[in-house]
């Protein structure tokens, strides 16, 4: 079996007010919204992020964003009034720091610079 793509989901109540917070999140407008209740963001060509209107599954979901440099992306999130957790380390050199969307989602950004996929 092989797969082409990673399709992460962040379930929430209401998707506008949803939609509003992760462009600020990921700095730009959706990339579609293919149908009601649901936005895609296109992360990178084999990863998106997609936000649905799920009101019973909604704060569940655990989201991790990979980021080049943890420090520039959190003063970025604060630009834009998103308040980050506690930089935390992981083993080796590896970073992390959490945000919440409104609904009470979690997406950890990662600092690994070990660990680069090509």
């Amino acid at each position: 079996m092989s797969f082409t793509h990673v399709l992460a989901v962040a379930p929430v109540m209401a998707i506008e007010p949803a939609v509003e917070w992760y462009e600020r999140l990921l700095g730009r407008p959706a990339d579609t919204r293919p149908m009601d209740g649901l936005a895609d963001w296109h992360i990178s060509a084999d990863a998106w992020l997609q936000v649905f209107q799920s009101p019973e599954h909604a704060g569940g979901s655990l989201v991790n964003l990979v980021v080049d440099d943890l420090d520039k992306a959190l003063s970025d999130l604060a630009d834009r009034g998103i308040t980050s957790g506690e930089v935390r380390p992981g083993s080796g050199s590896v970073r992390f720091s959490a945000v919440h969307d409104p609904d009470g989602n979690r997406i950890t950004l990662i600092e690994n610079p070990v660990t680069r996929i090509p």
